[in-house]
């Protein structure tokens, strides 16, 4: 397969926006609630299949309903789901996402399996066979942060797997002391701002991602939403601004933007290009609630560049 990816699987249910938070005891009505596929390894393996990339995923659900549900619009997809590990003992991941109008979303998330998840349970020579190995959702997949799990990581990288790691925000004063044992085995770390905020202590984004390759990530990218990404390397820093799109809701911009970045890496397309694939993506994702109702296929992602222009600053 073209791409791997491993990670986070959940199931959200999303809220059309509201006016406002409700107080203590108010029921507040909103236009939809929607179950849509979530999770980062999940949501960027649904876009990468969207643009045509032969793409698996490996990670841990239940054995439950909303497990059926994520595997199923995965399979639909077009998606490889043999990696998925289903365990009877913790139930699946499932996230409320809470969109307010004019504000960021809020979620209330329960990782259920995807704790459970370990090196043992993906299958040998699942992470050599793919061109590149996303991994989505670290910091939340403890199982997966071990030693055997970096010498997978190794292997997979002396057959010429390029890994891509990205991270979700945890309350842990050792999040980064975590994450730098996988820093040196990554060839391109992608958080965002806020993210990378807390886990550095500073929020330039120059600054977060001299930080990021001083621990021994090859190329990192600071996303920023409606701000645009940053990139560092040894070779060249890039600055891309966004595209105006009609926001509706930021759930799986940042795995949206992942997935264009992976897609045009796969391409052999130059860095630059690669954040304007992503910058797109992520631009198609804001326009509904959901992390992936209305992530663009690859032909309205090449008419939306044509039409489009954005541009890449080096600096």
């Amino acid at each position: 397969m073209d791409c791997l990816c491993l990670g986070l699987l959940c199931a959200d249910l999303v809220c059309h926006p509201v006016p406002s938070l409700p107080e203590q005891g108010q029921l507040m009505e909103t236009e939809r609630m929607e179950l849509s596929l979530g999770g980062c390894a999940a949501n960027t393996a649904f876009d990468l299949a969207r643009l045509g990339v032969s793409t698996g995923i490996s990670g841990c659900v239940g054995d439950d309903v909303l497990a059926d549900f994520i595997v199923a619009t995965l399979n639909a997809a077009g998606v490889d789901t043999r990696g998925v590990v289903r365990s009877a003992a913790v139930a699946t991941a499932s996230t409320a996402v809470i969109n307010v109008r004019d504000q960021d979303r809020r979620f209330i998330s329960y990782a259920g399996a995807n704790t459970a998840m370990s090196a043992a349970a993906i299958p040998e020579g699942l992470l050599e066979s793919a061109s590149v190995l996303y991994i989505g959702g670290f910091l939340m997949l403890d199982g997966l942060e071990s030693d055997a799990m970096l010498q997978r990581l190794a292997r997979a990288r002396e057959a010429g797997t390029r890994i891509l790691l990205d991270v979700v925000q945890v309350d842990d004063a050792d999040a980064m002391e975590r994450l730098q044992r996988f820093l040196p085995y990554t060839d391109v770390f992608l958080p965002n701002n806020d993210e990378a905020a807390v886990l550095t202590g500073v929020s330039d984004p120059w600054e977060q991602a001299d930080a990021f390759r001083a621990a021994g990530a090859r190329t990192v990218v600071i996303t920023e939403g409606d701000r645009g990404a940053h990139l560092v390397n040894a070779q060249m820093k890039l600055r891309v601004g966004a595209y105006d799109t009609d926001y509706q809701g930021g759930t799986g911009a940042g795995d949206a933007f992942d997935a264009g970045f992976i897609a045009a890496l796969l391409q052999g397309h130059d860095l630059p290009t690669c954040l304007r694939w992503g910058s797109a993506l992520g631009a198609s994702c804001v326009r509904s609630t959901s992390a992936t109702g209305s992530v663009f296929n690859r032909d309205e992602a090449l008419q939306f560049m044509e039409r489009h222009a954005i541009t890449v600053e080096r600096c």
